[in-house]
């Protein structure tokens, strides 16, 4: 079994920068691949950024690519989801979710484990 739990997130101005942590428990964090995904009012969750069980291999969606960057510290049982430049369109509630698999994967049925989700709200 593995908690996740979302910290960080809120308002900020078009252009700015927020960053969010999702804290895991459980003792597979270390070997499990990670991901990030957003549900924007209205519309389908979709996938954001993923990272394998070791750091060395991470995976974005295009519209984030060169924005978001997403990394882990496994003695910290912890990823984090640095998100730059932000625009309007990223305004979601972003999940953290854990799979089971090694290798990074960017569908959402991969992913076993899902946190309660922290709202990002980026103002024009």
């Amino acid at each position: 079994q593995v908690q996740l739990v979302e910290s960080g997130g809120g308002l900020v101005q078009a252009g700015g920068s927020l960053s969010l942590s999702c804290a895991a428990s459980g003792r597979t964090f270390s070997s499990s691949a990670m991901g990030w995904f957003r549900q924007a009012p209205g519309k389908e969750r979709e996938f954001v950024a993923t990272i394998n069980w070791n750091g060395d291999s991470t995976y974005y969606l295009n519209s984030v690519k060169g924005r978001f960057a997403i990394s882990r510290d496994n003695a910290k049982n912890t990823v984090y989801l640095q998100m730059n430049s932000l625009k309007p369109e990223d305004t979601a509630v972003y999940f953290c979710a854990a799979t089971n698999q090694r290798a990074t994967t960017s569908r959402a049925t991969a992913y076993d484990y899902w946190g309660q989700g922290a709202q990002v709200t980026v103002s024009s």
